[in-house]
């Protein structure tokens, strides 16, 4: 795979993490009680300029970001790509000297090898009563963060995704995720929701791929239905027309061969709402035994995962590289970003010449934006529990954020105001794949 990315944390601070080879601490959460948010009144600080020491806040000497990915079984492909962007991020932080350590509390939210909200529940509850933890990264896909969110936001938990597309996790919904304090917003995310997402698959598949009848086929997950909705009704508006949809939950079905012989021939593509893990590796398969090969598929960034065949959980490997050309997808998030050479080269470094993965750079920048935070708040905080609520408020301040991905800021929902996707495309051979093209939907969202 291509993607190549840079870490923006300063001059003297890339020079020192050429030479990192340590990562964020792997820490076990403590049995006290959770911080209650509300103690202290925030201040809107602005972002500290990348690797500048603002104070050790006292007695505050170590703080931790929480982490919830998937991280074992097929979902390592995701997972851990993205771990290792948080890591990167926390471990370049520290080379450059503060008066503070940060570490990671690191939780997996995998079930049997596939994400599972309750696993994420639990997990969240694990980190708010780390007093700790002022900040989380996670999790990677959407059913879990709706699952998460109504904890992280009891407890004033400032929480960033890099990777969830939800649309109903911040805009009309969200409330649903904020019983306990409805007027509060502690989630916000760098990854491009699903609203632009199943369009922007939708435009490539009818204007660039030529397609003109679509098989669309969800996995019947909150994630996989939302943006083949949106899909579908992006297709069809543009001329398209979809076939009777299709909903395959892969927990009781892992076969898609009776659907696609349901379907005839009269189609031309095939979109997959949905993940690797929850039925797209699968589908290819299926499409190839049915000699359905040069029917192209398409998918969201759930099987966009860039990883080449061979790696574990990888959708090209799930599907068998026999099957695996004439494969797109999406990614939530930019390609190019400022200087990807850098960022590529320090994360290769660090973890044993690796390519960074599809979220591994906005991972990255969740955690460059809640270390900013930290630092803008941790010397005017009296205790951990004043530094966990003054972080939250800082991120929904307006405060413009120096990121891996660019300047960014969040409005008052907790979007990010870049709204980047980017399109691959599988490799001929099906060993990998081949970044095609980004698109800014910043001024069509608006």
């Amino acid at each position: 795979m291509k993607l190549r990315y840079l870490g923006v944390f300063g001059a003297a601070l890339m020079l020192a993490a050429a030479c990192s080879t340590g990562g964020g601490t792997a820490t076990t959460a403590p049995t006290t009680g959770a911080a209650t948010p509300g103690a202290a009144t925030p201040g809107a600080s602005s972002a500290a300029t990348p690797g500048e020491t603002t104070g050790g806040g006292g007695e505050i000497t170590t703080v931790k970001i929480g982490v919830d990915l998937p991280l074992s079984g097929g979902e390592v492909a995701n997972g851990k790509p993205t771990l290792q962007g948080i890591q990167l991020a926390v471990s370049e932080w520290n080379d450059a000297g503060h008066d503070y350590t940060v570490e990671t509390n690191e939780q997996d939210d995998a079930l049997n090898g596939v994400h599972d909200p309750q696993t994420g529940a639990n997990n969240a509850n694990t980190l708010v009563a780390d007093d700790e933890v002022v900040g989380m990264v996670g999790p990677f896909n959407s059913n879990v963060a709706r699952a998460i969110i109504p904890i992280t936001n009891e407890f004033g938990l400032a929480q960033c995704s890099p990777s969830n597309t939800g649309v109903d996790l911040t805009k009309e919904g969200s409330e649903v995720y904020r019983p306990e304090n409805p007027e509060v917003r502690n989630y916000f995310r760098v990854a491009t929701p699903d609203d632009i997402q199943g369009p922007a698959a939708a435009q490539y598949a009818y204007n660039d791929l030529g397609t003109r009848t679509a098989l669309v086929i969800d996995d019947t997950e909150a994630f996989g239905v939302g943006v083949a909705n949106s899909f579908t009704d992006e297709f069809e508006a543009l001329g398209g027309t979809t076939l009777p949809r299709v909903s395959n939950d892969f927990d009781t079905d892992q076969s898609f061969a009776a659907d696609l012989t349901a379907a005839g021939t009269d189609f031309d593509v095939v979109y997959f709402g949905g993940t690797q893990v929850t039925g797209g590796g699968q589908l290819r398969k299926d499409m190839g035994s049915a000699g359905l090969l040069e029917i192209p598929l398409v998918g969201p960034d759930g099987i966009a995962d860039l990883g080449d065949f061979g790696g574990e959980g990888a959708f090209l490997t799930l599907a068998g590289q026999e099957n695996g050309a004439n494969v797109f997808g999406t990614v939530a998030g930019i390609h190019d970003i400022p200087d990807p050479e850098a960022f590529a080269e320090n994360y290769g470094a660090m973890f044993s010449g690796e390519e960074p993965g599809a979220y591994s750079a906005l991972a990255y920048a969740c955690t460059q934006v809640l270390l900013q935070a930290i630092d803008s708040n941790i010397a005017d905080s009296a205790d951990l529990a004043a530094l966990r609520e003054n972080v939250r408020a800082s991120i929904f301040a307006g405060d413009t954020w120096q990121t891996v991905l660019g300047e960014l800021h969040f409005d008052e929902n907790g979007d990010s105001s870049q709204k980047f996707i980017s399109f691959y495309a599988t490799k001929d051979d099906g060993s990998g794949w081949d970044f095609v093209k980004q698109q800014d939907f910043a001024e069509t969202a608006e």
